[in-house]
């Protein structure tokens, strides 16, 4: 797409040469055509994966590892209720407040909340 346009001061400029409008059009739709091909193979590969239920591990998400959905490290022992969280020991030092959230011990294993997820958004 990017050798496409760079025809285009040639095209335009102070001496347009209307010889190089095909070539500059072949260029960029080929490059137009090559970025939607790219981007259709990832779509696909994406959902085959999703559907194979290896979704997290292709993009290295630290949550696949622990259960703590900040750090992913360790093991989750409180659930923030207003904000969804299940966090570890460290990283409720850091998110704790008081005013705003209300926790509860958590009850879940490490992996529980993303086959949820992931069975909420096959249905939908």
């Amino acid at each position: 797409m990017f050798l496409g346009l760079c025809f285009l001061p040639s095209i335009f400029g102070e001496h347009p040469d209307p010889d190089l409008r095909a070539p500059a059009a072949g260029l960029f739709s080929l490059g137009a055509l090559i970025l939607a091909t790219g981007i259709y193979f990832r779509a696909r590969a994406l959902r085959a994966s999703v559907e194979a239920g290896d979704f997290g591990k292709e993009s290295g998400s630290k949550r696949g590892r622990g259960g703590c959905d900040l750090c992913g490290s360790e093991t989750p022992a409180i659930h923030c209720k207003v904000h969804q969280l299940h966090l570890c020991a460290h990283c409720l030092a850091e998110h704790y407040d008081a005013r705003s959230c209300v926790y509860t011990p958590t009850i879940r294993t490490a992996s529980s909340k993303n086959r949820r997820a992931m069975a909420a958004m096959r249905g939908t």
